[in-house]
């Protein structure tokens, strides 16, 4: 039996990098959907932290979790298509 370490190198160094990835993109998403808009008359919350809106914040959020709805379906592509 003749295990090639470089291969599984390979393997290792890419799991770790997706996953990393994944992880971060799911936790923007959550970061990005669970800001609320800012209620009129409040200032200095962390609803205004970066200037950016909320709805804004949100379409991000949605679109980090397609992003890895997509990763997904493409590991199960690779998969089923093997």
């Amino acid at each position: 039996m003749n295990i090639d370490w470089a291969a599984l190198g390979q393997v290792f160094g890419t799991t770790l990098v997706v996953t990393v990835a994944m992880v971060g993109l799911f936790t923007l998403g959550i970061v990005g959907t669970s800001r609320k808009a800012r209620q009129e008359g409040e200032a200095g919350t962390a609803a205004t932290v970066g200037g950016g809106s909320s709805a804004v914040a949100r379409t991000g959020g949605y679109a980090c979790f397609a992003l890895c709805l997509a990763a997904v379906g493409y590991g199960i592509f690779l998969i089923v298509a093997g």
